[in-house]
C-alpha cells in the first residue's frame, strides 16, 4: 500500500485526492500489484492532466481514472472528477499484451513500448466490412463479415514518452494480473 501511494504522490497530480479515491475503492484489502500513469491531454489551449491508476488485490481489479476540469455551471470552481470500478478477477476474460522491440535482429532487447488490454465483458466492439468472395469481377453481395472484440480498458506506454521505467512496470502489472486470472 505505501508503494502504491508513493507511486501517486510522485505524479504530483492532486495526489491526495487520488489516493483517497483509489484507497477507498481498494476497501483495506491487499495491494499485490499496481500500475500508475499520468497522461497529459491537450484541450483547444489548455493542457489537462489525466491519471490512471490500476490496483490488483487478491480478488480485484480496481481501475481509477481522475481528471481536471475548469469550473462549468454546475460548479464554478475548478474541480477533478474520479471515477473507480472493480471488477471480480473471476470475471476477467482476457488479458492481452503487446510488446513493442525495436531492431528485433539485434536479438531480445527491453521493449520500447507495451499495450495492457484487459476484458471482462463490460464493452464490446463490433468492426463490420462487406464480405467478399475472393473474385475481383464478383459484384454479388456477399453480406457482412467482422470481428467481435472485448476491450473495455487498455493502456499504452512508451519509454520514450512515459520515462525507463513505464514500459517494465506496466508488464510487471500485467504479468501479475496474468497469473491470477483464469476460468
Amino acid at each position: 500500500m505505501q508503494g502504491l501511494k508513493e507511486a501517486i504522490d510522485r505524479t504530483g497530480y492532486y495526489p491526495e485526492v487520488v489516493a483517497d479515491g483509489v484507497m477507498r475503492a481498494v476497501a483495506g484489502e491487499d495491494v499485490v500489484s499496481f500500475f500508475v500513469h499520468h497522461e497529459p491531454t491537450f484541450e483547444r489551449e489548455e493542457v489537462r492532466r489525466h491519471l490512471t491508476v490500476v490496483v490488483l488485490t487478491p480478488s480485484r481489479l480496481i481501475l481509477a481514472h481522475t481528471d481536471e476540469h475548469e469550473g462549468d455551471d454546475m460548479l464554478p470552481a475548478p474541480y477533478t472528477s474520479t471515477s473507480t470500478e472493480a471488477i471480480a478477477l473471476s470475471s476477467v476474460k482476457s488479458v492481452v499484451v503487446t510488446r513493442m522491440v525495436t531492431n528485433p535482429t539485434d536479438g531480445p532487447t527491453p521493449p520500447a513500448e507495451a499495450v495492457l488490454t484487459i476484458g471482462w465483458g463490460g464493452v464490446s466492439r463490433l468492426d463490420l466490412e462487406p464480405a467478399t468472395c475472393g473474385d475481383p469481377e464478383c459484384d454479388a453481395d456477399h453480406g457482412y463479415t467482422g470481428t467481435m472484440s472485448a476491450d473495455d480498458f487498455s493502456i499504452r506506454v512508451s519509454a520514450a514518452a512515459d520515462g525507463p521505467d513505464a514500459v517494465p512496470s506496466l508488464l510487471s502489472f500485467a504479468e501479475s494480473l496474468s497469473a491470477r486470472t483464469h476460468s
